[in-house]
């Protein structure tokens, strides 16, 4: 079916009919989009952990400690619950989950830079670091639209970020940016715009009042506005999330025991993993819970000390806690960064961006779980085996949720693109 938003006038009609010099026929357009119904479905919901800066594999989970010492680092492998499988000594809890995870150690890719690496495995294109392209999550609140009162894309607390947000919505507008959260490790936390205001004065009312009046006649002089008709759906769901108690409800981090609360641990990961967890639970299709601070470049061992413990509890309690609930068969659980480190230690005492390898989790949504699949050679530098690309693990994601990635979907302007121009399903993690 057509996106109705792009088909409500002559001019869009036209758009349609100019299909042929792009090399798209109508009834090819047509099949396409029909295709995007036949996906196989296996989740409802998708939480993205975001590992901003880029994890050091060699500290975590793909440990050399055959190399020599400025390769293998300081840290000792542990065994984990999986036979043979070793992970790194500041990871004792995911040790003993490992056996409900699937690790990927063959993410590779040939981009260095913060932005436009995190841009591309975000997304599944290639752009600039200005991010041209619509994030996964943006994806699918598009494709899923807005089925209950909660937004179907958040990102808790907030948009990864280096020297601008990234993550974001692109061509497809405003009304598919993420919703942010906050930092639900605060004292008191409260969702922004989420609870009532206090009583407006008669003055404050009727000056409201008249500002509201001032815009809707703005509005009315400026039909078709893109623009404000974003704005004016905004307005509409923020009265709704305000006044429905099902929303203020989901994001009542408060709610759950201390004793979970604990578990998850008292870090602003651990109660996003937390609050994630509610989230899709409630009908939120796509969360990313943001964990930046991961680009060690100097003082690698003071930052994993501080970065990895929280990792580790935040993490496996979510794994646990969702495979306990029951919930962890319909919800695609992901956790990558943009990119590796180096395999050498440099003279600051860190590890650099390296793109060429990578390690990544999944779990859940028909994962098949306590595996290792992909290798890289014998001191991380490169993947040698099953090698995937951030193209593979957006196709993936959006298969899991019944998304075509190649269906075709429509920029302003008219013009027909397709979601991800290449890529295909990590089949191994399934068979």
């Amino acid at each position: 079916m057509f996106d109705l938003h792009f088909h409500r006038s002559r001019r869009n009609f036209l758009r349609v009919g100019s299909l042929a010099p792009l090399g798209l026929s109508l009834p090819g357009l047509l099949a396409s989009q029909a295709a995007a119904n036949d996906a196989p479905k296996r989740a409802k919901s998708v939480i993205l952990v975001y590992l901003g800066g880029g994890l050091s594999h060699h500290d975590s989970f793909d440990m050399k400690p055959d190399a020599s010492e400025d390769i293998r680092g300081k840290y000792k492998p542990i065994a984990s619950n999986v036979s043979g499988l070793m992970v790194g000594e500041l990871l004792p809890m995911m040790a003993q989950s490992m056996d409900k995870v699937c690790l990927h150690r063959g993410g590779a890719h040939n981009n260095d830079h913060h932005e436009t690496a995190t841009n591309w495995v975000m997304s599944g294109r290639f752009g600039s670091a200005f991010g041209d392209w619509p994030a996964i999550g943006a994806v699918a609140a598009h494709e899923s639209g807005f089925p209950g009162t909660l937004p179907p894309y958040v990102s808790v607390p907030k948009n990864p970020s280096f020297t601008w947000e990234l993550g974001k919505s692109a061509f497809l507008g405003g009304r598919y940016e993420s919703f942010k959260a906050g930092d639900p490790n605060e004292e008191g936390y409260r969702v922004r715009d989420m609870s009532r205001s206090e009583p407006l004065g008669s003055v404050r009312a009727n000056r409201r009042q008249s500002l509201l009046q001032t815009v809707d006649g703005l509005a009315k002089g400026i039909e078709g506005n893109d623009q404000l008709a974003a704005y004016g759906q905004f307005q509409k769901r923020a009265t709704e999330m305000v006044l429905s108690g099902e929303a203020r409800d989901a994001f009542a981090i408060d709610k759950e025991s201390d004793q979970l609360r604990d578990r998850y641990g008292r870090t602003t990961f651990g109660q996003s993993c937390l609050l994630a967890r509610r989230l899709v639970e409630r009908g939120v299709t796509f969360v990313t819970v943001n964990s930046g601070g991961w680009d060690h470049h100097a003082k690698i061992w003071e930052g994993l000390e501080k970065k990895l413990p929280d990792f580790d509890q935040g993490f496996s309690a979510l794994i646990e806690d969702m495979l306990q609930r029951g919930t962890l068969d319909e919800t695609l659980v992901v956790a990558m960064g943009e990119f590796g480190r180096t395999p050498k230690i440099n003279k600051d005492v860190g590890r650099d961006h390296w793109a060429p390898a990578a390690s990544l989790l999944f779990a859940g949504a028909g994962v098949q779980t306590g595996r290792v699949l992909g290798a890289t050679d014998k001191i991380g530098e490169r993947v040698t085996d099953s090698p995937i690309r951030p193209a593979d693990v957006a196709y993936t994601i959006l298969s899991s949720l019944g998304i075509n990635p190649r269906k075709q979907i429509f920029t302003p302007d008219g013009r027909p693109v397709e979601i991800l121009d290449e890529g295909e399903v990590i089949e191994a993690l399934y068979v």
